[in-house]
């Protein structure tokens, strides 16, 4: 008896685009070449609403909210530490069950019958369920259609949380509840260094959240109509966060008085209303915050990670659905965050290898090869991006200068029991450090040491090749060869 065709390899490989780059189907696919033209549909508009959607992020609120707990005043705050953004996607089906707690308030005794050593509940795994069921639709949705979405998104929890803040502002007035000596129950406020060190910890967790988007942000710009199209970015997205942070702090500090509480978690928040309707109502807004921040900043960002990985077989969806899969069951989230609190703060100290990232991709095109790259030459495994046997060693060389002195300080965050001294300070604004040390480390190590063959005069982009013409690189250089620079002016403005 045969193989069934489902269990055969070559049934899930995808078919090839015919405006593929890369020399076979192993290399990429139609998710992954360059984005046609014609599919680049996404506008200034959508890009305002999609940094407005990422921003009203539940664990954004609480990023603001939760450093008056540490003595942060409300004028010094700016995000808190970023381990709480791990909490933030499983507290998603505590939001499920307070919706249904305010429909059926029978929902809270919904009794347990998981074992009493489970770290999750029945009702716990019954909303994450639903939470799961919820999203998968969403990650059936290309990229290029979920901007729908996130427009929703971006008009529906700015008004609810807006309601949010007048209700605060009404209850506690803004000269009481955001006066500089703070609430009844605040902890005395930082001073001198220790305040200093803080002030930088709370800026660098800023960055930090800012960091994982700056280096996945291509996967959504690539979708823009032009490049003008983006520079709203610029504007939006510190304005954007900024309001968000101070709607999480200025509701908290109000909260503090109505109820005597440092209520960061908005969860604890609603969960003191009598109101059932604006329970449900408030509770729906950061479901759909964290919904759509999901699938814009975990779940496209990894899809496209794993196409990268297997071109012949994952696509953007297929890659959704893979980290669905893995991600929301197979490493069972709910275990992690009960057991391993070293792995959540391990998880926190992410910026000291995103801020070298960012450091070497900024250096890479806009100081070493000032923006003249070749596009489809980036699709061949033996082009003239392939370096040393396909590795860069100034980029190496850099990460190993840019993260190693940091990784004491991150140590000494997962077990504090562990004493690294002063480095614990670097640790506190290790992306910024990462950043500068990578972008001067790369930039000196390529200017010294240049790859003489990836060196151009002009950019060579997707656009000027025939899409129904496979790329070479000889054609490529044909190409840099035949077209003068007036020619490529010419295409680039057209």
């Amino acid at each position: 008896m045969g193989v069934p065709n489902i269990f055969r390899a070559s049934a899930w490989a995808l078919p090839p685009g015919k405006s593929a780059y890369g020399p076979s189907g192993h290399w990429s696919n139609e998710d992954m070449d360059p984005v046609p033209p014609k599919q680049r549909t996404w506008s200034t508009w959508n890009f305002i609403a999609y940094w407005i959607s990422d921003a009203t992020h539940a664990a954004m609120w609480q990023f603001a909210s939760s450093m008056l707990a540490v003595g942060l005043t409300c004028t010094h705050d700016e995000a808190p530490t970023s381990r709480r953004q791990a909490l933030a996607a499983i507290a998603v089906g505590h939001f499920i069950i307070a919706m249904l707690k305010a429909i059926w308030p029978a929902t809270a005794r919904i009794p347990n019958h998981l074992s009493a050593s489970s770290p999750v509940t029945t009702r716990g795994m019954m909303s994450y369920f639903l939470f799961w069921i919820i999203q998968l639709p969403l990650l059936l949705v290309h990229p290029q259609k979920i901007k729908h979405f996130f427009t929703a998104k971006s008009i529906i929890v700015p008004c609810a949380w807006l309601a949010i803040l007048i209700w605060a502002m009404v209850r506690v007035p803004s000269s009481i509840s955001l006066a500089p000596d703070r609430g009844p129950l605040s902890p005395t406020t930082l001073s001198g260094s220790q305040q200093a060190w803080a002030w930088l910890n709370a800026l660098n967790s800023s960055l930090g959240l800012y960091a994982t988007l700056s280096i996945n942000i291509p996967d959504f710009t690539r979708y823009a109509k032009n490049e003008r199209a983006q520079f709203v970015q610029l504007i939006i997205i510190p304005a954007a966060f900024t309001l968000v942070g101070f709607v999480g702090i200025a509701v908290t500090a109000a909260a503090e008085y109505i109820y005597g509480e440092i209520l960061w978690d908005p969860l604890r928040l609603i969960d003191k209303w009598d109101n059932r309707a604006a329970a449900f109502f408030a509770s729906f807004s950061f479901l759909l915050s964290i919904i759509g921040s999901n699938v814009s900043a975990n779940s496209i960002s990894a899809a496209n990670d794993l196409m990268v990985l297997c071109p012949k077989y994952i696509n953007i969806r297929r890659g959704q659905v893979i980290c669905a899969l893995i991600g929301g069951w197979a490493l069972c989230p709910w275990e992690i965050l009960a057991t391993a609190p070293g792995f959540l703060s391990f998880m926190s100290g992410y910026t000291v290898f995103l801020g070298p990232f960012a450091g070497i991709m900024v250096a890479d095109y806009w100081l070493v090869h000032k923006g003249n790259v070749d596009v489809p030459a980036m699709y061949h495994p033996h082009g003239r991006y392939r370096y040393w046997n396909g590795i860069n060693w100034r980029a190496a060389v850099t990460l190993l200068c840019s993260v190693i002195p940091t990784l004491p300080g991150l140590i000494g965050n997962i077990n504090p029991k562990i004493k690294v001294g002063g480095a614990l300070h670097l640790f506190d604004i290790a992306w910024l450090y990462g950043f500068f040390s990578a972008l001067l480390i790369f930039w000196g190590l390529s200017t010294m040491w240049p790859a003489p063959e990836t060196f151009m005069d002009q950019a060579v982009l997707a656009e000027h090749f025939d899409d129904d013409e496979p790329y070479t690189e000889s054609a490529s250089r044909d190409e840099k060869e035949k077209e003068d620079s007036l020619n490529v002016k010419e295409k680039l403005s057209i």
